[in-house]
C-alpha cells in the first residue's frame, strides 16, 4: 500500500462512513480507481488492504465516540441508574435497549450473508448498482416518510435488520439506518443521532471479531504502517468534521441531494467497470 492510496481511502472512509453513500462502496470504488489508473488487478483484495480497511473503520469509531462523548456517557450513566432503580421507562434506558436489539438483529443478519457479501468487494460493478440502490432508498424514504413519531421497539428492530443488509458494499450502513427510521416517522436529526451511536458496537464487533483474528503475524511484517497510520490520521480527522457538519445539515434539508448523487456516482462507476 502507498501512501497516496492510504490517505485517499482514508479520507473516502472518514467521509463516507456517516454520510449516507457508502463508505464500504466508496472504498471498493476509490480502490478500484486507483488501481485502474495503475494498472492493476481488479480481482484481488491483499491482507494489507483488508488490514487497513478494518483500522480506517475504527478511526472513524473513535470519531463518533468523541463526537458524541457527552451523550453516550449521560445514556450510559442513566441505564445503570434505571436498572438500580427499576424505572425502565427511563429514556437513557430504553435508547441502550433500542441499540441492544437493533445490534442483535444486525448480527443474525450480517451473519447470514457475510460470505456473500465479503466477495463482492471484487466486483466494483456490482457495487455500483448497490449503490444506487440506497440512493432509491434515500429518495423513497423522504417520499413516503410516516407521520412523526419518537424510536420504539419495533423502529429499532426493522432499523437493526436494515443495518445488517448494509454489509454489502455499496449498500450505506448509515443510508440504510437513517431512512429507515425517517421512512417510520423519526425526525432526521433523531434517526442520524441513533444511527452514529448504533455504529459503535457493529464496528466493534466487525473489526475485532472478523476478520482480523484470521490475519498471519508473519505476512503483517511487511505492511506499510507508516502509510496505514497516516490512513487512519485523516479517516478519524475528516470522519469527525464530517459528522459534525451532517448533524446541522440534516436539522435543515432532506437526504434527495445524497440520493442523487449515490445514483450518478453509481450510474458513472457501472459505466467505467461494467467489463470487471
Amino acid at each position: 500500500m502507498q501512501t497516496l492510496q492510504a490517505i485517499i481511502m482514508g479520507a473516502t472512509q472518514g467521509l463516507t462512513e456517516f454520510l449516507p453513500v457508502s463508505s464500504s462502496g466508496h472504498i471498493v470504488l476509490s480502490s478500484a480507481i486507483y488501481k485502474l489508473i495503475y494498472n492493476a488487478s481488479f480481482n484481488t483484495v491483499s491482507n494489507e488492504e483488508i488490514f487497513f480497511d478494518i483500522l480506517i473503520h475504527l478511526s472513524t469509531l473513535f470519531a463518533v465516540i468523541l463526537y458524541f462523548f457527552k451523550e453516550i456517557k449521560e445514556i450510559i450513566s442513566g441505564f445503570f441508574i434505571s436498572v438500580k432503580n427499576k424505572e425502565y421507562n427511563n429514556d437513557s434506558f430504553k435508547f441502550v435497549i433500542y441499540i441492544l436489539f437493533a445490534t442483535f438483529m444486525t448480527g443474525i443478519i450480517g451473519f447470514l450473508i457475510k460470505d456473500t457479501a465479503h466477495k463482492l468487494t471484487e466486483s466494483p460493478f456490482i457495487v455500483s448498482i448497490l449503490l444506487m440502490v440506497t440512493g432509491c432508498i434515500l429518495y423513497l424514504s423522504e417520499k413516503f416518510k410516516n407521520k412523526e413519531k419518537k424510536i420504539n421497539l419495533i423502529t429499532s428492530l426493522v432499523v437493526g435488520i436494515f443495518q445488517g443488509l448494509a454489509i454489502f458494499p455499496g449498500i450505506s450502513r448509515s443510508g440504510m439506518t437513517i431512512s429507515c427510521a425517517v421512512f417510520m416517522g423519526v425526525k432526521r436529526k433523531d434517526a442520524a443521532k441513533f444511527s452514529f451511536i448504533l455504529s459503535i458496537p457493529i464496528i466493534l464487533i466487525a473489526s475485532l471479531i472478523y476478520p482480523i483474528l484470521s490475519f498471519d503475524i508473519e505476512n503483517m511484517k511487511d505492511f506499510n504502517y507508516n502509510a496505514i497510520i497516516t490512513g487512519m490520521f485523516v479517516s478519524f480527522i475528516v470522519g469527525y468534521f464530517c459528522i459534525k457538519y451532517f448533524m446541522k445539515f440534516v436539522e435543515k434539508y432532506t437526504l434527495k441531494g445524497f440520493a442523487y448523487y449515490c445514483i450518478l456516482v453509481g450510474f458513472i462507476c457501472a459505466i467505467l467497470f461494467h467489463t470487471n
